[in-house]
């Protein structure tokens, strides 16, 4: 079984294409025409053991809000799509992972009710010219999308990068975990019977 999907989404800001195959070897071919985010979804990508494509072209003249937020939103949409009846995955996700002097935490559920709980606070506004807030809206567009209960808190860090890039990781490995298929769970993992 191949837990694939993809999307193509084009609005008056932005035009999307992406494809994710969740039981990958961590291979990304992304074009997102925002850097920071670009290298937060590479490294995504290789941790989580995900196949990655993203094509993008937004309105980045404006800022890097819209791009953002709608490369999770796709993303979320193709994730859900891809787990599909959920039977036999893990459903829970948990990871802590460090970068230098940050620790990040990110637990994540498969459970179908969308809900973002974030414990950040970033020194920096910017990471080169990527505004921090966008992490936020990136991962509440993702958990909505999705459907998935998102917790994420930064521990502590000094370094605004490292911080988000901790996050990142985390989320990946999280979300890799949650996501496994365990022989031992026979059908959904709910005891409503649904996901």
């Amino acid at each position: 079984m191949s837990r694939s999907s993809s999307i193509k989404r084009t609005t008056n800001e932005t035009d999307i294409r992406l494809s994710l195959q969740i039981d990958g070897e961590g291979k990304a071919n992304l074009h997102t025409g925002v850097p920071f985010l670009t290298h937060m979804l590479d490294l995504f990508t290789k941790h989580g053991q995900f196949n990655l494509d993203i094509e993008a072209n937004g309105d980045t003249e404006v800022d890097d809000h819209h791009t953002t937020e709608d490369i999770a939103i796709c993303l979320g949409q193709v994730l859900r799509e891809a787990l599909g009846d959920k039977k036999g995955i893990k459903r829970y996700g948990n990871s802590f992972v460090p970068m230098d002097e940050a620790l990040a935490q990110v637990v994540v559920d498969l459970s179908n009710r969308p809900h973002l709980e974030m414990r950040a606070q970033f020194p920096s506004q910017k990471v080169g010219t990527f505004d921090t807030e966008l992490i936020h809206e990136f991962l509440w567009k993702l958990a909505l999308e999705t459907r998935m209960n998102l917790h994420v808190i930064v521990h502590y860090g000094q370094n605004t990068h490292h911080m988000i890039e901790a996050v990142f990781k985390a989320l990946a490995r999280a979300l890799d975990e949650a996501t496994t298929i365990d022989p031992r769970i026979k059908g959904i993992p709910s005891t409503k019977g649904m996901l």
